[in-house]
């Protein structure tokens, strides 16, 4: 079978690694570019010698560029790991020119300009193509190679919207009164040079932020909406956490239904045969530890008769299962390969 060529455009930040890493062992894949512009000219190897067993020295990034990009013939499928903002930029130029766009920014994530000016303070850059954007998490929407311009996920959203999504379709947990508490590795701010996510700053050091309407709220409220039916309301604490990587949620919703019995029988069913989805047994609490550096989400949940509250759990690794990894499975779905080509 030939290869499928593709480009990762930002390949210098947390993400773009992680893609570069997945997409150079993926065995249908030809990784034909990789761009920054910090870094052009130089050898992949030598700014990420951990990639050193997947490239030769003389694999390079290239200069990002939209219209150079557009351009390059030989390649039929970029991933955008860039800012919310600039990724519109390239999707615009590559899209005119017939490219796949998988972008893991949050320039497509929602279908609102409206939504997205309160949220990210600023017109949307593209709103011609804000309506061509596919959000998709794979085990809970269906893509296809007819779709041209992927938005794939947040972190934090999809350690919410797995467990969530399937229970709202159902109508088996409240609209109202859920809370959601984040925490999340300090690799989700990205590879900057910032106080805040400085080693010696985050060590021993949690904290909350971006308190009561973090960019991510946009996203998570507006598919729980479209999931149920009507307007769903939450409120959402992302924390800051003394660790690399990986994301532990917590959701505490009004339970419609004594026990867990009801949530399970829907999960169950949801995600029979979706090996990315891991069902816990109640009382079996997921951990970041146990999915760092795969592509999977964990969830349980408990019933507490007390507060008659049902209380979820979840975890996933925010740079495999909530960018890079599940930006590739989406991929895969898309081009016919196996779900799980070049991922764990």
């Amino acid at each position: 079978m030939e290869k499928l060529r593709v480009g990762v455009t930002g390949a210098s930040g947390y993400a773009g690694i992680e893609l570069m890493r997945i997409l150079g062992r993926h065995p249908n894949i030809e990784l034909k570019a990789v761009t920054s512009r910090s870094l052009e000219g130089k050898p992949v190897v030598e700014d990420m010698p951990l990639l050193r067993h997947i490239f030769s020295e003389d694999f390079k990034f290239i200069k990002s560029d939209p219209a150079g990009q557009a351009k390059m013939a030989d390649i039929d499928v970029w991933f955008l790991a860039l800012p919310h903002g600039v990724a519109a930029e390239y999707a615009s130029a590559l899209l005119a020119a017939g490219k796949t766009v998988l972008d893991l920014s949050a320039d497509f994530r929602l279908g609102s300009l409206e939504r997205y000016l309160e949220f990210y303070k600023t017109p949307h850059p593209a709103p011609e193509l804000l309506k061509l954007g596919k959000y998709v998490i794979p085990e809970l929407f269906s893509v296809s190679k007819a779709d041209r311009l992927i938005a794939c996920p947040g972190c934090y959203p999809t350690s919410i919207l797995t467990p969530l999504i399937p229970l709202m379709r159902e109508r088996a947990v409240s609209p109202r009164g859920i809370v959601i508490d984040s925490y999340s590795g300090v690799s989700g701010g990205g590879r900057k040079a910032d106080m805040m996510y400085s080693y010696c700053v985050r060590n021993e050091s949690m904290k909350a932020y971006g308190l009561p309407k973090h960019r991510h709220l946009s996203e998570i409220e507006e598919q729980l909406s479209i999931a149920f039916g009507s307007d769903v309301i939450v409120q959402f604490n992302p924390h800051l956490a003394p660790a690399t990587r990986g994301i532990s949620t917590t959701v505490t919703v009004p339970a419609k239904f004594e026990g867990v019995e009801e949530v399970y029988k829907i999960w169950n069913k949801a995600y029979a045969g979706r090996k990315f989805v891991k069902v816990l047994p109640s009382g079996e609490y997921p951990d970041t530890l146990s999915v760092s550096g795969t592509n999977r989400v964990d969830i349980s949940a408990v019933y507490d008769s007390r507060t008659k509250n049902l209380v979820i759990t979840s975890a996933i690794d925010n740079l495999v299962k909530g960018a890079s990894g599940q930006a590739v499975q989406i991929m895969n779905i898309m081009f016919g390969f196996d779900e799980s080509a070049g991922l764990l």
